[in-house]
C-alpha cells in the first residue's frame, strides 16, 4: 500500500546524490549515526517528524531510522521541500508526505498523515505538528513520549502552550542550545538569508540601503554579512538592548517607518506578526525589495500589501511586482515565506549538522528519561550541548586546553583572593 504522498518517485537518483553531498559536510551527524546503527536504541520507537524536506534534514532521518525508529515525515513548511530529497527518502523505505508548493489544505492533511502514526516522539519545526496534536489528536498524547522543537518560532509558540497549562508532555527546545543558535541561526541564516535575496533578484547588494527587522541571532549574523557584501545596514528593533548592540555593532538603528524612506532591501527576522505593514508599504520608495527569513509568512502583511495594489505581476520565479496607487512599485520576494528555502537551498550542511546533532541526541535522551520529564519546555542537556561541539571541534582537527587540577580546585573555592 501506498504510504507516501510525493511530487515524483523518479527523482530518487537525483535526491541520494544530493543527500550524499551533503553529508560530506555532517560529520557529528554521521559519527551519531555510526552509533545508533550499532547500538539501536531507538527500537521500535515511533517517530513523527515535521521538519524542512532537505538534503540535511533527510541525513537526521536516516540517522534516526538506522538507531531502529519507525520514522514518519512531512514538510514544515509549504515551500521548502525538495522533492528529489522526497523522494530518495522514499525509495530507502521513509514515508513522506511533503511536496513543495503544496497549499495549505495539502500541508495540513499531510501533518495528519504524520499524526495517524501515533507518533511516541515528535520533531517540529514551528509548532505546526505538535498545535495540531494537541487541538484536533489529544488522544494521541497518552502514547507521546516528548518532542523536540528546531526554530524559535517554536520554541516561543510551545512556551506560550506551557504557561497557559495546555502542552500535555515535554518538550526539548532544542533551539536554545548553544550549538544550535549560535551557529544555525547567526552563520547559517545570516548566510542562506542573503544567498535566497540573491538568487531571487540577482541585486548586489554593495552601496544598498538593507533594512534588518529584528536583531536576535538571526539578525545580528544577517547583518553582518550584509555588512560584508558592502551594504548599509539599518536596524530596526522594539528592544532597547539589542538595538544599543546593534548601534554597537556598526549599524544605523531607527524606527521602521523612517526607515521606509530610504531602505532599498527589507528582510523581516523577529518572530511577529505584520512586522511590515500597510502604513510601512505606503512610505516606501519606488523599487523597494520586501523579503522574510522568519518561520511563518506573517511577518510582511501580505494580504495589506494586494490590497493596496494592482493585480500582482511575475517578473522572475521568487519576484512580484505590487504596483501601488501612489505609483511606487514594490516587489515581495518568495511570496513573503522563508526566501533561504524558497529561493535558495537553506542552510549549509556544516550549520545543520550541529543543530540536527542536537535534535538527534535529544531524541535518544527523551527515549532514556521516557514518563521521567513532567509536561514543560526544556533546554538542551548541557552534557549534549558540550560534546557536540567536541565533535564538531574534533571534526574540523582543532584541539583546546584543559584546565589544570590546579585550576579546577582555584574555580571551585571562595577562600583566595588579592
Amino acid at each position: 500500500m501506498k504510504n507516501y504522498d510525493i511530487s515524483d518517485p523518479a527523482l530518487s537518483k537525483e535526491g541520494r546524490l544530493r543527500i550524499d553531498w551533503a553529508s560530506k559536510e555532517m560529520p557529528v551527524i554521521k559519527l551519531i549515526r555510526e552509533r545508533f546503527a550499532r547500538e539501536k536504541p531507538l527500537k521500535g520507537v515511533r517517530v513523527s517528524a515535521c521538519l524542512h524536506v532537505t538534503t540535511e534534514t533527510a541525513n537526521l532521518v536516516l540517522a534516526l531510522k538506522d538507531g531502529g525508529a519507525d520514522i514518519v515525515l512531512c514538510a514544515s513548511n509549504p515551500l521548502s521541500t525538495q522533492n528529489a530529497v522526497a523522494a530518495a527518502l522514499v525509495e530507502e523505505g521513509i514515508p513522506v508526505n511533503a511536496i513543495n508548493g503544496e497549499d495549505n489544505k495539502t500541508y495540513y492533511k499531510h501533518i495528519v498523515t504524520a499524526l495517524k502514526h501515533k507518533p511516541q516522539i515528535t520533531l517540529d519545526d514551528g509548532a505546526d505538528l505538535v498545535s495540531t496534536l494537541h487541538k484536533e489528536y489529544s488522544t494521541l498524547v497518552p502514547d507521546v513520549i516528548g518532542g523536540t522543537e528546531e526554530t524559535t518560532t517554536g520554541v516561543i509558540r510551545l512556551k506560550n502552550m506551557a504557561r497557559a497549562g495546555k502542552l500535555a508532555y515535554p518538550v526539548i527546545a532544542v533551539n536554545d542550545a548553544q550549538t544550535k543558535h549560535f551557529f544555525d541561526n547567526r552563520y547559517g541564516t545570516g548566510q542562506s538569508t542573503l544567498d535566497g535575496v540573491v538568487r531571487a533578484t540577482n541585486v548586489l547588494l554593495a552601496g544598498k540601503n538593507v533594512v534588518i527587522c529584528g536583531y536576535g541571532w538571526c539578525g545580528k549574523g544577517l547583518a553582518r554579512r550584509a555588512q560584508g557584501m558592502g551594504a548599509h545596514v539599518i536596524v530596526t528593533e522594539v528592544q532597547p538592548i539589542a538595538a544599543l548592540e546593534a548601534v554597537m555593532d556598526g549599524c544605523r538603528v531607527m524606527p521602521l517607518l523612517e526607515a521606509c524612506e530610504t531602505g532599498d532591501v527589507f528582510i523581516t527576522v523577529t518572530g511577529d506578526i505584520n512586522v511590515i505593514d500597510k502604513h510601512h508599504f505606503a512610505r516606501m520608495k519606488d523599487g523597494a525589495m520586501l523579503a522574510n527569513s522568519g518561520h511563518f509568512d506573517v511577518e510582511i502583511n501580505v494580504a495589506g500589501l494586494k490590497s493596496m495594489a494592482k493585480k500582482p505581476k511575475k517578473l522572475r520565479p521568487f519576484v512580484e511586482e505590487y504596483a501601488l496607487e501612489n505609483g511606487c512599485k514594490l516587489y515581495l520576494l518568495g511570496e513573503g515565506r522563508l526566501i533561504n528555502l524558497t529561493a535558495a537551498e537553506g542552510h549549509p550542511a556544516s550549520v545543520m549538522d550541529m543543530s540536527f546533532a542536537n535534535q538527534a541526541l535529544c531524541v535518544e535522551h527523551l527515549v532514556r528519561q521516557e514518563k521521567q520529564l513532567t509536561p514543560d519546555v526544556y533546554p538542551v542537556p548541557a552534557n549534549i550541548d558540550e560534546e557536540i561541539g567536541k565533535l564538531k571541534l574534533a571534526s574540523m582537527d582543532i584541539s583546546i586546553d584543559t584546565l589544570t587540577e590546579e585550576q579546577r580546585k582555584y574555580l571551585a573555592s571562595w577562600e583566595t583572593g588579592t
